[in-house]
């Protein structure tokens, strides 16, 4: 893993009330108050972030937000901008994720426009890529994440990638309980990695940290963290429950 700091990431989804929101995060804090082997961030609703970013102060979870708009400001209803979400304490965000792509209409070019947002707020953007079972069966896994990750990443300089995390994300593996296996996941990484490397250079293939997220649990975070270019991961049903989750932060001990 070269000396990538691996990052488990909970994406809360739209779980949790604020009461529940809060009372999850001070659980969790207890439970890994004395992790020092791994970056921890946890993603609830937009609700809940101020009183969550309140909890989590000066331990080691940091606060994500699950999404955010590109614009800075403006007649955009329902929307939330970057400097909003660090006004409440976040300093990750999760871009492009599956299900946004999905049921509201995300594309690479929208993804792209929202990295750029984060980056100009100094948000660390959590970039989600990944194929659907119908994409992977047609043998057309590599072919979307070419353009993925070209498309997310157009006309960004080297400059603005230095916090980039990308995370795959099998779509087939999301909520259904499959988990690609160790080796699968590792040779995605792998072409992640060179594409990154073809893209913007060894430097930032060596540093880019890249996650895994498809069905994460405590009995298999283990084997997928052995594998050299999997750098952490990005956990969706089982980061709902503080317990559940601190068995994967603490996958080492």
């Amino acid at each position: 893993m070269e000396n990538r700091r691996p990052l488990i990431a909970g994406n809360w989804k739209m779980f949790k009330t604020c009461p529940e929101a809060v009372e999850t995060a001070r659980q969790l804090v207890k439970l890994i108050a004395d992790n020092t082997a791994v970056d921890v961030m946890i993603a609830p609703p937009f609700t809940s972030l101020m009183p969550v970013s309140d909890v989590v102060k000066g331990s080691c979870v940091a606060l994500g937000a699950q999404n955010l708009f590109w614009e800075p400001e403006g007649a955009y209803t329902g929307e939330i901008s970057s400097a909003m979400l660090v006004s409440g304490g976040c300093s990750y965000v999760i871009i492009g994720h599956s299900e946004r792509r999905q049921y509201f209409g995300e594309t690479d070019i929208t993804v792209n426009k929202k990295i750029k947002a984060a980056i100009k707020d100094n948000l660390i953007p959590v970039v989600c890529v990944g194929e659907s079972e119908k994409e992977r069966e047609s043998n057309d896994t590599f072919s979307v994440l070419d353009k993925q990750v070209a498309k997310g990443l157009e006309n960004l300089a080297l400059s603005d990638l230095e916090t980039l995390i990308i995370a795959y994300e099998p779509v087939w593996a999301i909520g259904t309980g499959k988990t690609a296996t160790s080796k699968q996941a590792q040779e995605i990484h792998q072409y992640l990695r060179s594409l990154i490397e073809k893209n913007f250079g060894n430097n930032l293939a060596n540093s880019v940290r890249i996650l895994y997220g498809g069905s994460v649990k405590p009995d298999n975070i283990k084997e997928l963290m052995l594998m050299p270019d999997v750098d952490g991961a990005l956990v969706g049903g089982a980061s709902l429950n503080a317990e559940t989750f601190s068995k994967i932060v603490n996958f080492q001990i």
